[in-house]
């Protein structure tokens, strides 16, 4: 067993490609390592800016020989083919190779062909070049003279050196030689950019090189560079009263921006502190990639000091770099207060706005109604065939109202909370950092006395932004996060901008997701086609000029209502697989969500419980075993339907002349009202439980019963005792989806 170990050193790597990168490249070798036949017993991926590493120990030497067998034609065929067959399989002659018989096709060639295994050197030689050419980087460049010519190298940044040395773990190792481009493989390594000599290092293996490279001022390993600058950073802080406000992004992100990470404390003035906290931080993190600071015990507000990382040394201790970002922290924190304090008064152009005003029912003596009259009046786009940003929050306000009732939410406060989450847009604070979208308009409205539900609906209708993000909670915000994704999402629909395989540019799969979320965690019954046909609607009477054939077509040919309903259970059916997605993440069994889950089920709390009491239900005794009864029946209906057997819907009591038969029947119609009227009730639990009197004569009927009796009437109504067994528990859920 032996080692390898391989260094990619380049230009600044961005910091965001860097983890995924270093990822890819050990799935890249491995996967192509395993493929030609070599094993390994652990590799692990390193990176710093400038480079990537791989560490591969308990690699195999060489790959084991191969054998195959591979047919050839018959020994009676003519001498063309007999040829072919030996170019095919390398043999000399065909006396190399075996004769075998077939009963059939009589005596034929057979080659038996070994393959001799490869070196592990080899083997590395051979593959790493065309990992390295083909590296799925998602951006890349070409550099230098070469960069001109067909097929010239590309990486992130240019890709200056190649190490890659092979060997055992104790003992002498060497060079694998490739070449990709101008560059050669080699045994060598570079240090700090600036805190090291610049000369080449000699690497013999890993040890060597974690060692060497720490001594030439490179920490390799990014959980050590972070866990540095966070230990550092906090106790800082702690020699000055103060505690690091941490962000994990933010860590991770100056973490891949130093090789030799040295924490340094800057500041600014006090005054800036009357900036709202999250634009201080956001605009020290964006432009500086600084951590800001609180003073101990401290919940909100914030100190005037900041943590920054430098990548060296300095002799003056770091002041003249902490002098240098202090300056550009007071210049950017005085643009964003003059942003704060602008956006609080009143607009040059209010005389313009009244139409706007008059249009939501604004108050112009109030700044933000200022902006969203703005929005309006500028005929801000939103989308090129959707319109403007004016015509959505009139469709999103409408769509909120509605949905108000249906969520225990004040209808006019959602229809006010729905014409104000955008106003924020045209803020300058929003316009410097789109991240505080919502968040500044939540704050913006609370200055100008709106109610607090409508406050929060501001900053939550665009939650949830992920899969960890905050579920809103609140009936008024639920309502208007509701009718912006829905606005979103039928609007893209009808356009046919639909996500692909590959592609999403806007976010509709987390919208999808952020509609499923807030159905769930509401306890209430929401029908989500209502709402898509509300918000088809809505488009079609403001006017708005689809890029769509089918649109245009069918309202020339008034069959709007059909292409209204074939676009919206398409919609439809994508949300079913994002749920199914969802929930199957949940825990949910995929069979039970195929069960229950129909094309036309829009009521997803419905089918989450539903989904909960079934799989409750096929894990109890009786469940488990009601389930098997009933896939007996299901299994006999699809033979026959598959033998082209008509299966009638009409039970004639009369032609029953078996005990068992009249039993089932009996049973059949007892349980029918039962199971009926708790569907109606939507207890899923309940009608579950009360199909399973069904089992006992079920088994007895199999058991008694011959139902592919000779007499065809008798026989047929056989069948549609069973038909009407199955219709039963369709109406409750599609067993056959289900494993026993």
């Amino acid at each position: 067993m032996s080692n390898l170990l391989l260094e990619l050193f380049s230009e600044e790597i961005p910091a965001r490609m860097q983890r995924k990168a270093a990822f890819d490249l050990k799935k890249c070798v491995t996967d192509q390592l395993v493929h030609t036949g070599l094993t390994y017993k652990v590799a692990r991926e390193y990176w710093t800016p400038r480079r990537l590493t791989l560490d591969i120990r308990g690699l195999s030497t060489s790959s084991q020989d191969t054998y195959e067998e591979r047919k050839g034609p018959s020994i009676k065929s003519p001498q063309h083919m007999i040829d072919g067959f030996l170019r095919a399989t390398g043999l000399n002659d065909i006396s190399e190779a075996h004769i075998a018989h077939d009963s059939k096709k009589g005596d034929f060639y057979v080659a038996k062909i070994t393959k001799k295994g490869r070196t592990a050197e080899e083997i590395i030689a051979d593959i790493l070049p065309n990992i390295i050419r083909n590296f799925p980087w998602p951006k890349s460049m070409r550099w230098g003279q070469d960069s001109a010519k067909t097929g010239a190298l590309k990486w992130v940044r240019s890709l200056q050196n190649i190490l890659c040395v092979f060997g055992p773990e104790i003992g002498e190792t060497h060079i694998i030689p490739f070449t990709v481009g101008s560059l050669k493989s080699n045994n060598l390594t570079y240090g700090h950019r600036f805190l090291s000599d610049g000369k080449p290092i000699q690497i013999r293996r890993f040890d060597d090189y974690i060692t060497l490279l720490e001594a030439h001022k490179v920490i390799l390993d990014t959980e050590k560079r972070k866990n540095i600058i966070l230990v550092d950073a906090q106790n800082l802080c702690f020699a000055n009263g103060l505690e690091l406000v941490q962000d994990d992004a933010l860590l991770e992100e100056v973490a891949g921006l130093v090789e030799w990470p040295v924490v340094l404390m800057g500041d600014f003035d006090k005054s800036f502190l009357n900036i709202p906290p999250e634009i201080i931080r956001l605009t020290i993190r964006a432009n500086q990639k600084c951590f800001v600071t609180r003073k101990q015990g401290e919940k909100i507000k914030l100190s005037n000091r900041f943590i920054l990382i430098s990548n060296v040394l300095a002799n003056d201790g770091g002041k003249e770099i902490t002098k240098g970002n202090s300056k550009v922290v007071r210049a950017r924190l005085s643009d964003a207060f003059y942003f704060w304090q602008t956006d609080q008064h009143d607009l040059p152009d209010i005389a313009c706005l009244k139409d706007s005003a008059a249009k939501f029912d604004l108050d112009l003596n109030k700044p933000l109604d200022q902006r969203i009259a703005q929005l309006d009046y500028l005929n801000v786009t939103f989308h090129a065939k959707l319109g403007t940003q004016g015509a959505r929050v009139e469709r999103i306000a409408v769509l909120a109202q509605k949905i108000a009732p249906l969520v225990q939410a004040d209808p006019l406060l959602a229809k006010r909370a729905a014409i104000l989450a955008k106003a924020d847009l045209q803020t300058g604070i929003v316009a410097e950092f789109p991240e505080l979208q919502g968040l500044m308009g939540r704050k913006y409205a609370l200055l100008q006395g709106e109610d607090h539900h409508v406050t929060e609906a501001i900053e939550d209708h665009y939650k949830p932004l992920g899969p960890t993000d905050r579920i809103p909670r609140e009936p008024i915000a639920i309502a208007v996060a509701l009718a912006d994704k829905i606005d979103s999402l039928v609007g893209f629909w009808l356009i046919n901008e639909k996500p692909t395989s590959s592609k999403d540019p806007y976010a509709l799969r987390r919208a999808a997701l952020g509609i499923i979320k807030l159905v769930l965690s509401h306890d209430s019954k929401i029908n989500l086609m209502p709402l898509f046909y509300q918000a088809v609607d809505l488009f079609l009477q403001q006017k708005i000029k689809y890029v769509s054939p089918k649109i245009e077509a069918a309202q020339q040919q008034n069959t709007l209502s059909e292409i209204k309903k074939d676009i919206l259970l398409d919609l439809l059916s994508f949300l079913h697989e994002r749920l199914k997605i969802y929930l199957k993440d949940e825990g949910a069994r995929y069979d039970a969500i195929e069960a229950v889950l129909t094309k036309d089920a829009d009521d997803f709390l419905l089918v989450a419980r539903c989904i909960e009491s079934l799989i409750v239900f096929i894990n109890t005794n009786d469940g488990n075993d009601f389930l098997a009864s009933v896939k007996r029946v299901v299994n006999i209906l699809e033979n026959q339907t598959s033998k082209g057997t008509t299966i009638i819907n009409t039970l004639n009591p009369e032609l029953f002349i078996e005990t068992e038969e009249k039993q089932l029947y009996q049973a059949i119609v007892d349980v029918e009202k039962k199971v009926h009227d708790h569907i109606n009730a939507t207890n899923l639990s309940l009608a579950l439980n009360a199909l399973v009197p069904l089992k006992k004569p079920i088994d007895t009927f199999f058991e008694k019963v011959l139902v592919n009796d000779k007499n065809f009437a008798i026989r047929a109504n056989r069948f549609a005792l069973l038909e009407r067994i199955h219709s039963i528990t369709q109406n409750v859920t599609d067993f056959s989806k289900l494993t026993i």
